[in-house]
This record gives C-alpha cells, sequence and structure tokens, in this order.
C-alpha cells in the first residue's frame, strides 16, 4: 500500500467521479483506475461500488476512507514538523471562520500575519460553527476562530479575546430612547419582544437562546437568517430585535441601522478561541498565526 494510493482514494471519495479526480491529481484517467484496482486487490475487497453514472463508496471503502483520512493528516502534521526542524520559513496554515465574524476580524489580522510572515500561505475555510468544529477536528483545517462553548469533545483552544454583546432594536423601538441617556437594558425587559435569530448550527443562536433561558423566558422567534447581517437589515426594519456581539455592529455608513443598546450588568459576552485538535501537532506557522490574532484583536475588541 502507497501513500499516494490513499491519497488517489481519497480524491475519488470526494469527487465521486473518476474523470474529476484524475483532472484534481493531475493524472490520467486510466493510471488512476489501474491504481485503485491495484489497491483493491491488494487488500481483497472493493472500496467503490461503479456503474456508468455514479462512484458510491462500498462498506468497507467508508471504513478505508476514515482510516485514510488520518493517516495522510499524519503525515502531513509530520512533514509540517520536520519542516520546522529544518527552520523552513516557507509554510501554510489552513484557517477555519466563522464568516461574518471571519469578515469583520480577519481583514485587521491577514495583513498584519502576511506583514510579518510574507512566505506563509493562508488557506481559509468558512463555514458555520458546528461545521467548522468538525472539519477541524477530521484535520481539515489547523485552526479554526469560534467562540464558546465548543460542542466537539476532541478540540481544544486558546482564548484570544472577549467580545461585549448588545441589543439591537429597531431606530423607533421605545427602547432606542434609553441609547440618548446612556441606559442599559436588563434582558429580563424583553420577555415579550419578537427576536430575529440565527439559524440552527450556529453558535450565537445558542448563546442569545440561552442568555433569554437564562432571564427566566423562552425568547418569542418570529423570524431566522442564516447571515447576522440579514438579522441587523431585518431587526432595523423594525421586524424584531435582536442580540449582536459588537464588533459585528453594522457600520453607520449602512443603509439599514439598528439601534444598539448595552445590556445591563454584568453585561453578556462572548469569547472568542482558536480551536485545534487535542494532541495535534501545530506548526510555527500555526502558532505565529494564533500570536498575530491575539495581538491584533488586543486592539480591536474593547
Amino acid at each position: 500500500m502507497e501513500l499516494r494510493q490513499l491519497q488517489y482514494t481519497l480524491q475519488i471519495a470526494e469527487e465521486r467521479n473518476f474523470s474529476r479526480a484524475a483532472d484534481k491529481l493531475h493524472i490520467a484517467q486510466p493510471s488512476l483506475s489501474q491504481q485503485l484496482s491495484k489497491l483493491e486487490q491488494e487488500l481483497g475487497v472493493k472500496l467503490f461500488q461503479r456503474n456508468t453514472s455514479t462512484v458510491e463508496l462500498t462498506y468497507a471503502g467508508a471504513s478505508f476512507i476514515e482510516h485514510a483520512q488520518k493517516i495522510m493528516d499524519a503525515v502531513e502534521q509530520l512533514r509540517q514538523e520536520m519542516d520546522d526542524i529544518s527552520q523552513l520559513r516557507a509554510g501554510r496554515v489552513v484557517v477555519g471562520s466563522m464568516p461574518i465574524t471571519g469578515s469583520h476580524l480577519l481583514p485587521y489580522v491577514l495583513p498584519a500575519f502576511k506583514a510579518t510572515y510574507p512566505e506563509i500561505q493562508v488557506n481559509l475555510l468558512e463555514d458555520t460553527s458546528l461545521n467548522l468544529e468538525k472539519l477541524t477536528a477530521g484535520g481539515g483545517t489547523d485552526l479554526s476562530l469560534l467562540s464558546l462553548p465548543l460542542q466537539e469533545p476532541s478540540l481544544t483552544f486558546e482564548p484570544i479575546g472577549e467580545e461585549v454583546i448588545d441589543l439591537a432594536v429597531p431606530p423607533e423601538h421605545p427602547l432606542a430612547k434609553l441609547k440618548q441617556h446612556k441606559n442599559s437594558v436588563s434582558i429580563e425587559m424583553l420577555r415579550d419582544e419578537p427576536f430575529i435569530v440565527l439559524k440552527k448550527g450556529q453558535g450565537f443562536r445558542t448563546m442569545t437562546v440561552d442568555l433569554c433561558k437564562s432571564a427566566g423566558f423562552e425568547p418569542n422567534i418570529v423570524f431566522e437568517s442564516n447571515n447576522i447581517e440579514t438579522v441587523q437589515s431585518l431587526v432595523a426594519a423594525g421586524m424584531g430585535i435582536t442580540f449582536v456581539p459588537r464588533f459585528i455592529a453594522r457600520a453607520k455608513r449602512s443603509e439599514l441601522i439598528p439601534v444598539y443598546i448595552p445590556l445591563a450588568d454584568p453585561a453578556p459576552s462572548r469569547t472568542l478561541v482558536i480551536a485545534y485538535r487535542k494532541g495535534r501537532y501545530l506548526s510555527k506557522a500555526a502558532e505565529a498565526f494564533i500570536e498575530t490574532f491575539k495581538e491584533v484583536l488586543t486592539h480591536r475588541i474593547n
């Protein structure tokens, strides 16, 4: 069994198509088919069920892919560690990020990182919190920007900053007047308010629901969206209220702007973290990225 055969098999499983897999691997399709047949003969099992239109994993194939991913991930970690030992400056970091949080923070972090480490390549993957946790646990990213609490037990993390949570209300809402007097709002006052929240699978939706439950009520959810920017637009248009991490609060230049009001002490906050799999070797490039993130956020989140 050769490492390239593992790589070929993983690519076929990802593409579910021999032609596309061969193109991605930059080899001829007959060579790809030949290597797979050779591997299947060595193993004594069929890894894929093939016909004219589809390529599906067999039971044995699904088990093989699970182990092959772990092996290739371990090989990549070994390569990274050897690169560090040989003092090579070149490297790569695969970073996962929540889309909206990343869009507000990464424009500050990435240029700072690039200026200090111009030879290190950063690949960015954006997804929901839940999917990012699964990707990170499976080695799909070196590290990911997430917020606590984490659901995946195989992950560990380094805190990089606390972000205060504010209340967002429509400009004509009675509570908006509190902003003028620099007053805060207790969450208990929101019991009968309509809430607009993120859809399930996103960490901040869970936090919103938990904040309301801690105040003694279930939020009256009237609308859901995959995008916090859409949520803020709907709030500004008068459809309801929501909680918003302070750094994601919409800039004044935007057309639809809610009124942001601080919540009463102790003001809720969320902890932003850089998460990675427990026991995973972190390359010097990954460690440098974490340190850069911490330094930038020290000046950005207040």
